[in-house]
């Protein structure tokens, strides 16, 4: 049976720039649903941008990225329990909607929605709360091998593991990867255990480029230093595959340059301006463009196992902690664009 226990207490955007900070009575689990405690909210560049924005992101996307601990189930829940550590993700594929029933599930038109907030389960808020109301499809168990910070970290590493699975990227790819924030360094290391032979980052920012060299990363350079690199590195032919993590519009023609006549250009940072390319250079170097949002139920499954097994390293992303008091400034900070953070975490208990 659920039981009242505290109040809840939750920071949502209420325009550009602006935050507000809110309670609310406790409510009870629906009956497919659970109720998740809190231990950490991540805060990423979709965070940052619906802040600044003021009104992009669906509410629960705002807190999207977070691990807690079970405290309700609803009636019609098994297979959850409470003080069980989860993850927030997405269930399985439907097998209902039009693209199930058409036989493609991984494009699942309910996994998608809930995916990008916008199910008609989704939340009236996202995780940088006490306590969040979710679907129970949309729990996903915690392994014991990981610690709660590293739980933390699994929905950008899913992020990145989707994408690269995405390319069918081929054993002994030359890879690069452009942009060393959290997504870029996640995509490195999907991209290595995937099997690229040799995984060149490229990053402005001097931090991002020693946490990719903390990383195991040998060919880590500047921006103006990356098609002397790639030159060599490709006998002249250019990338096997390059995953775009940055986001920056301007970059995606420049981008499509590097890569190999053949090779393919994996697009996984999101531009919130227009991009202007060279239809007829795409074409005719017959370049593949692979783009990649969000993730599946399975991606979840394979990320966790991979950091499970030590084969990625989230932790090392973790740059520092705040309360929900703090979100706010933290926000501003990493939109200054001078942040020295990879990833920091939200306690809303501190």
């Amino acid at each position: 049976m659920w039981v009242m226990t505290a109040e809840l207490r939750y920071v949502r955007v209420s325009g550009p720039r602006r935050l507000e900070e809110l309670t609310e009575d406790e409510q009870a689990p629906a009956p497919d649903g659970v109720v998740v405690d809190i231990t950490y909210g991540g805060i990423c560049g979709t965070d940052v941008h619906g802040y600044t924005d003021g009104h992009m992101l669906p509410p629960a996307v705002f807190g999207h990225e977070w691990t807690g601990r079970v405290s309700a189930v609803g009636d019609e829940v098994s297979g959850l329990r409470v003080g069980q550590r989860v993850v927030g993700g997405v269930g399985p594929a439907c097998g209902a909607c039009g693209q199930c029933v058409a036989g493609h599930a991984r494009q699942c038109d309910t996994v998608f929605a809930e995916a990008n907030g916008v199910d008609a389960a989704a939340p009236p808020h996202g995780a940088f709360a006490t306590r969040l109301r979710v679907a129970a499809r949309r729990v996903i168990p915690v392994p014991d091998a990981l610690s709660d910070v590293e739980a933390a970290l699994v929905e950008p590493a899913t992020v990145t593991f989707h994408a690269v699975r995405r390319t069918a990227m081929e054993l002994g790819a030359l890879a690069v990867v452009q942009g060393a924030g959290p997504i870029g360094l996640l995509t490195a290391q999907h991209a290595r255990n995937a099997g690229a032979g040799r995984v060149i980052v490229s990053e402005p920012s001097p931090a991002r480029r020693n946490a990719a060299a903390q990383l195991g990363f040998h060919d880590v350079v500047a921006p103006e230093g990356l098609a002397e690199v790639l030159e060599r590195a490709g006998n002249g032919l250019g990338a096997d595959v390059l995953f775009e993590c940055a986001g920056v519009a301007s970059l995606l023609q420049p981008s499509a340059e590097l890569v190999r006549r053949g090779g393919t250009l994996a697009l996984l940072g999101f531009p919130l301006t227009e991009s202007t390319v060279s239809y007829g250079d795409w074409q005719s170097r017959e370049l593949r463009v692979v783009g990649s949002l969000a993730y599946n139920h399975e991606d979840f499954v394979g990320t966790m196992g991979a950091i499970a097994e030590r084969r990625i390293d989230v932790a090392a992303l973790h740059t520092g902690t705040i309360g929900l008091s703090r979100l706010g400034e933290l926000l501003e900070e990493l939109d200054s664009g001078r942040s020295t953070h990879t990833k920091v975490l939200v306690d809303p208990r501190s």
